[in-house]
């Protein structure tokens, strides 16, 4: 007979940290009876802005995609600008905020409908911040999302200067024009030759 103090109660949520974003944070994503307060739809048909459709998968370092990361992004509108209240966010139907995971994608993809964003301020370069969660991972990741057309902006973006010349291309969003659809394509790489590059915040 085992002791109190040999007693297994599993796993705490320290120790498993991803699996409980999807029942937490994206709730309707994946089926569960209650609602989330933000998902993949960031902005509305009526937003400022060029309407795009932002895709990729989080991987590991081996170079599987990983079924149980969540990403979180926050943007300006195509003005550059955020909404300033929740009002303001509702008439101008734009949210500035999404959240997506990669289990329910049968490519393990996360997908956001939004817009392109505007320049935040002169001499930076059009982006979109994100945040990366998954299993094991106890702190999140910071990145940036740089877009593949913006080349005279990206050149003088402080950031993206700072970062090194052979590693920026972790950090743009490759643009395709699909059935008359704006998409951009990112991959997040957690580890490898090709890790993206994070940022200590």
């Amino acid at each position: 007979m085992m002791s109190a103090l040999e007693t297994n109660f599993g796993q705490t949520p320290s120790q498993t940290v991803g699996p409980y974003f999807a029942y937490g944070l994206t709730a309707t994503q994946y089926g569960y009876d209650f609602d989330q307060p933000f998902d993949a739809t960031v902005a509305r048909d009526d937003a400022v802005g060029e309407r795009i459709r932002l895709e990729g998968r989080v991987f590991d370092g081996d170079g599987n995609a990983i079924f149980d990361a969540m990403v979180e992004i926050s943007q300006p509108d195509g003005e550059g600008r955020y909404p300033q209240s929740v009002d303001d966010a509702q008439a101008r139907g734009f949210r500035a905020f999404g959240r997506c995971g990669t289990g329910t994608d049968a490519q393990k993809r996360f997908v956001f409908h939004t817009v392109k964003p505007g320049a935040e301020a002169p001499g930076e370069a059009p982006h979109i911040n994100v945040i990366v969660m998954m299993r094991g991972l106890l702190v999140h990741a910071f990145t940036r999302i740089y877009f593949s057309d913006e080349a005279a902006a990206n050149a003088e973006d402080a950031v993206l200067k700072s970062v090194p010349d052979a590693r920026r291309k972790t950090l743009i969003a490759q643009r395709v024009e699909q059935d008359g659809a704006v998409l951009y394509r990112f991959d997040i790489h957690m580890q490898g030759a090709d890790e993206t590059v994070f940022f200590d915040v």
